[in-house]
């Protein structure tokens, strides 16, 4: 198959031809129709992950299930599939509980083992991960939920339970935060978005944003605290950085919740977080760690109810060949939304 591979950490990323996965016993070869790129595909090149080289990265994906392993009992070859970016095992507490997305011993495509920059994927415990795409939805939209929109929907609906009337604060206005944008107004929310990409600011005003604020070295949490009257009740970090960490939970009003999707990589030391704040302030800090395939119905109800419509994030899709050369400068990409692979395009 062909697939994007880089051989150790930040080397140039190049497409090749290289074995399919093997079919795990439990699991399924999915031939992959759509897969996004991501600032944590970025990470993962960067060394920010422990991972084993060669190695393919992709985590967002939807497809056709190609092979179907011997000890899978709900799933066929041809099943039009996506699948969340947090594996569980199946077997644990969490598990059980329906919480796979903390499984102890997850399997994460394109982290723990080959991705989904390919032409096949192999996912582990498809019984338990695998969401069946309805026929109204399209690979492309399918596979922007696996990671950045169905991470966002439990941080702002699971996570911080937005309320209608709240005030919620967007920090960064790429596919996850555009997300959150859109899935906190359709809770009913108040949406400020923030963002140093002009371009990013407007996709936010046209998904759901009543005010955007443009990172350019202005006081943010000031800004917001002018619009809400004294802060959000919830702030979202959907960057991972210490300025919009501090600018998330400073720019919140007492009791409010804080909600971390971004990464905070240690690369100068741990990142510094105003804890004073949220002492004094009795501020909920809150991690989001994508969203298990057991509480994808609610998310798919409203998409399939027009309440939420995650294809209107999707800015462009492009072949193999362009994400491998995207991939080293993702981190410093001005998307104004969601980049879709689609490896059977050419070039």
């Amino acid at each position: 198959m062909r697939a994007v591979v880089f051989d150790a950490v930040r080397s140039v990323p190049e497409v090749r031809s290289v074995a399919e996965p093997e079919l795990p016993a439990d699991g399924v070869l999915v031939r992959v129709a759509a897969t996004g790129l991501c600032r944590s595909d970025w990470h993962a090149w960067a060394g920010h992950d422990d991972i084993a080289f060669p190695h393919v990265p992709g985590h967002e994906l939807a497809g056709t299930v190609a092979a179907v392993g011997p000890e899978v009992t709900r799933w066929r070859v041809g099943d039009r599939v996506t699948v969340p970016f947090v594996c569980g095992c199946g077997r644990c507490e969490w598990c059980r509980s329906g919480n796979a997305q903390v499984c102890p011993d997850q399997q994460q495509p394109g982290f723990t083992h080959w991705g989904s920059f390919a032409e096949v994927v192999a996912l582990h415990a498809a019984d338990v991960n695998l969401v069946a795409i309805p026929d109204e939805v399209d690979f492309a939209t399918a596979a922007s939920l696996g990671c950045r929109f169905a991470t966002a929907f439990r941080a702002v609906a699971g996570r911080a339970r937005v309320r209608e009337g709240e005030w919620v604060t967007v920090v960064g206005a790429g596919g996850v935060g555009l997300s959150a944008v859109m899935i906190a107004q359709a809770h009913g929310a108040r949406v400020i978005a923030v963002d140093r990409n002009p371009e990013a600011l407007a996709v936010a005003r046209e998904v759901g944003a009543e005010h955007t604020l443009l990172a350019d070295g202005r006081d943010i949490p000031a800004a917001v605290r002018a619009l809400t009257h004294g802060g959000s009740h919830v702030s979202v970090d959907a960057v991972g950085s210490e300025q919009t960490l501090a600018d998330a939970i400073l720019g919140l009003r007492r009791r409010g919740r804080h909600v971390q999707i971004g990464l905070l990589p240690p690369i100068d030391g741990h990142p510094r977080v105003p804890m004073d704040r949220v002492i004094g302030w009795e501020l909920d800090l809150l991690g989001s760690h994508g969203m298990a395939a057991a509480d994808y119905p609610a998310m798919m109800s409203m998409i399939a109810d027009g309440l939420l419509t995650p294809q209107r994030l999707i800015e462009r899709t492009i072949g193999l060949e362009e994400a491998a050369a995207l991939l080293p400068g993702f981190d410093r990409a001005t998307v104004a939304g969601m980049t879709i692979i689609d490896p059977q395009r050419a070039g």
